[in-house]
C-alpha cells in the first residue's frame, strides 16, 4: 500500500461550517485542523475563515514552528509583532519563530477571509530538495 491519503475539505465558501481547533478549549467556527484528519509527519496545516469583522481575538508565537498563511478571499489584517500588514486574495505571508502574529478580517471585507495555515518545524529544507530523483522510464498513468 502506498503511503498517501486523501481527503476533501469543501469548497472554500463553505469553510465557515468547520467548527475546530487543537484542543477544545481553542476551537471556533471557521477552522479546520486537516493534520488532525490526515497522518502529517513534518507539516501541518488549517484550512480557515472569519466573517467580516471576525478577528483571532488573541496573539500567539512558536519557539521552533514557521508558518506560511495563504489568502485566499477576502480582505484582513495581519498584526506582526508592531507592524500591521493588509491581506486578501493572493497575499502569501511566511512568519518566522519568535514573531507574535494576529489576524482579522475587516469589517467591509466583500466576503469572508479565507486562508490556509501551513507549518512546520525541524531542519531547514534546501532550497532545492534534494532528496528527490526522476523516474522518466515510469509511464504517465492518463
Amino acid at each position: 500500500m502506498s503511503d498517501y491519503q486523501v481527503i476533501e475539505i469543501g469548497a472554500q465558501r463553505d469553510w465557515r461550517a468547520f467548527h475546530g481547533g487543537f484542543d477544545e478549549t481553542r476551537s471556533r467556527d471557521g477552522r479546520r485542523v486537516v493534520d488532525h484528519e490526515l497522518t502529517m509527519q513534518y507539516i501541518g496545516m488549517t484550512a480557515n475563515a472569519l466573517v467580516p469583522g471576525e478577528e483571532a481575538g488573541y496573539w500567539h508565537v512558536h519557539e521552533k514552528v514557521e508558518e506560511l498563511y495563504v489568502f485566499l478571499g477576502g480582505r484582513g489584517q495581519m498584526g506582526l509583532d508592531d507592524e500591521v500588514v493588509d491581506v486578501a486574495e493572493g497575499t502569501v505571508v511566511r512568519v518566522g519563530q519568535g514573531v507574535w502574529r494576529t489576524w482579522r478580517a475587516l469589517p467591509d471585507s466583500p466576503e469572508e477571509l479565507r486562508w490556509l495555515c501551513i507549518r512546520s518545524g525541524g531542519e531547514q529544507l534546501p532550497h532545492m530538495p534534494d532528496d528527490s530523483r526522476r523516474g522518466p522510464e515510469r509511464p504517465m498513468p492518463w
